[in-house]
C-alpha cells in the first residue's frame, strides 16, 4: 500500500500524526484537507492513491470517503493504522461523558504502579505518536486509547483487549442523526474487542436492551447511585459523576489482576484535567467555575447537581442535535439565571423565556461575564458549563476555557460591570 503515495484526509492532530507515521515507514503522504494552507491539498484525485486515511472528522459519507471506496481504495481510520504497528496491549476507553477523565485516571495509576501506559486517542494525543515515538511500543506497553463515536463508527483492524464504556446519553446527533445510529457506532468499539474484556456502565445496558445488543455476562457495572466509599474521601471520586470512572476503573483493574491499593493510592493524588469543573476566580464572595468541556447536555446536568444550590450559567454554543426543550425542562428548577452564548442562543432564550427561567442573550462570552457578575450575590456560583460545541466562537472547548479563565481573572475584587 505504501508503494502509492497515502491520501490523509484531514490537516489536524490525527491527519499528521498519520503523514508522520507514513514518512516514518518510508512511504510519502499527502493532505487533503478543504481548509488548505501548509502544502495542504483542497481537490481529492484517487487515482493517484491505493490507501487512504481517514480523520475522525470525516464521516463514512463525506464526498472524499465515497469517493476512495467507490474507486476501490482501502480506507482506514487514523486508530486503525496506528493498531497495526502497536506491538503492546491496548485498552480501549468510550462514552458520551467522562471518557477522557477515565483514560487520563488509569494511564496515571497504571504509570503510578510502575507500567509502561499511555493516553492516547480522542483525549488530544494520537496513537500514530506513540507509536511512532515508542517505536511501536514493548509486548507490555499499554495504551489507553480513548475513542470517540466518531472513530468508533469506521473501524476494521483496530483491535482492544479490554474496552470500557461508562455512561450513553444524547449527543453527536448532528453526526449521527439518530440516537440508534449513535449508540451502534460506539457498539462498533466492543464489536472490535476480539476475545477481550467488555465493561459498561448501566445506562450503556439500558441502551443495549433497547437496541437489541446483548452485553456478556458479568460485564454491567452499577454505576448510578452507588454507595459512598470511605477510601475516596476527599479525592475527585469521591462523590458523581466522578465516582462512576472509579468504579469502572477498579472493574478493568481487577481483571487485570493488579493490587487494589496501588488503584486507591492512585485516586488520592490524581487531578483533574483542565476545564473541568475548576474553580477559576473567587470575586467579591462569588464562586467561578470553569466546566467548558461540558459540551452536551448530560455532562452540564452532571455538573449542576453537584451545586446545592441554583447557580447562574453561562451556556450555549454550536448544536449539535438533540432535545434543547428537553434539557431546559430539566435544569430550569437548578439556575437562577442564565447567561447565552453561540449560535444557540436564541432557541435556548425562546425555550427559557416559555418556562420562566431569567435570562440573557449576550454577543459574546466577555459579555456573558459581565452580566453574570450583576447576576451573581455574594455566596452565588457562576458555572460555565455550555452544553453545546464551542466550534462556532472558538477552536475547541480549551480555548473557550481558556478564554473565560482570563476574563475572570481580570476582574479584580470589588469590581463591577
Amino acid at each position: 500500500m505504501l508503494d502509492a503515495p497515502v491520501a490523509v484526509f484531514g490537516a489536524g492532530i490525527s491527519g499528521r500524526a498519520s503523514a508522520a507515521l507514513v514518512a516514518n515507514l518510508g512511504g510519502r503522504a499527502v493532505i487533503y484537507d478543504r481548509v488548505g494552507g501548509d502544502d495542504n491539498q483542497t481537490e481529492f484525485k484517487s487515482a493517484d492513491h491505493k490507501l487512504a486515511l481517514v480523520s475522525p472528522g470525516f464521516s463514512p459519507s463525506h464526498d472524499w470517503v465515497v469517493a476512495a471506496r467507490s474507486a476501490g481504495m482501502v480506507c482506514l481510520t487514523e486508530l486503525d493504522f496506528a493498531a497495526l504497528l502497536w506491538r503492546g496491549e491496548v485498552v480501549a476507553i468510550t462514552g458520551t461523558n467522562g471518557k477522557s477523565t477515565l483514560t487520563e485516571f488509569l494511564a496515571y495509576a497504571l504509570n503510578e504502579a510502575g507500567k509502561d501506559a499511555f493516553a492516547v486517542g480522542n483525549i488530544g494525543n494520537a496513537f500514530s505518536t506513540v507509536v511512532l515515538e515508542r517505536e511501536g511500543g514493548a509486548p507490555d506497553s499499554i495504551a489507553l486509547c480513548e475513542v470517540s463515536s466518531f472513530q468508533a463508527e469506521m473501524l476494521s483492524h483496530f483491535r482492544a483487549d479490554a474496552a470500557i464504556w461508562t455512561n450513553f446519553a444524547e449527543d453527536h446527533l448532528e453526526r449521527h442523526g439518530s440516537m440508534s445510529a449513535y449508540f451502534l457506532a460506539k457498539w462498533r468499539l466492543f464489536e472490535r474487542t476480539i476475545g477481550g474484556q467488555v465493561l459498561a456502565g448501566s445506562s450503556v445496558a439500558r441502551a443495549a436492551e433497547n437496541y437489541g445488543q446483548s452485553l456478556p455476562e458479568g460485564s454491567v457495572i452499577e454505576t448510578e447511585d452507588p454507595a459512598g466509599d470511605v477510601l475516596l474521601r476527599g479525592t475527585v471520586f469521591d462523590d458523581q459523576p466522578y465516582l462512576e470512572n472509579f468504579l469502572l476503573a477498579a472493574a478493568w483493574w481487577r481483571v487485570a489482576g493488579l493490587r487494589e491499593q496501588a488503584l486507591y493510592a492512585a485516586a488520592q493524588s490524581f487531578k483533574l484535567g483542565s476545564h473541568r469543573m475548576s474553580i477559576v476566580g473567587l470575586i467579591d464572595g462569588v464562586t467561578w467555575w470553569d466546566d467548558s468541556k461540558a459540551t452536551n447536555f448530560h455532562a452540564t446536568e452532571a455538573a449542576l447537581i453537584r451545586f446545592a444550590n441554583p447557580v447562574v450559567l453561562i451556556a450555549g454554543g454550536k448544536s449539535k442535535g438533540g432535545d434543547v426543550e428537553g434539557f431546559v425542562a430539566r435544569i430550569k428548577s437548578r439556575v437562577k439565571h442564565v447567561l447565552l452564548i453561540g449560535e444557540s442562543r436564541n432557541i435556548l432564550a425562546t425555550l427559557l423565556g416559555a418556562a420562566a427561567v431569567p435570562h440573557h442573550v449576550c454577543e459574546d462570552l466577555a459579555e456573558a461575564i459581565a452580566r453574570a457578575a450583576e447576576a451573581a450575590k455574594p455566596g452565588d456560583d457562576v458555572l460555565l458549563s455550555p452544553a453545546f460545541s464551542s466550534l462556532d466562537q472558538f477552536s475547541g472547548y480549551a480555548e473557550r476555557g481558556e478564554t473565560f479563565t482570563k476574563l475572570v481573572q481580570r476582574r479584580s475584587p470589588g469590581e463591577r460591570p
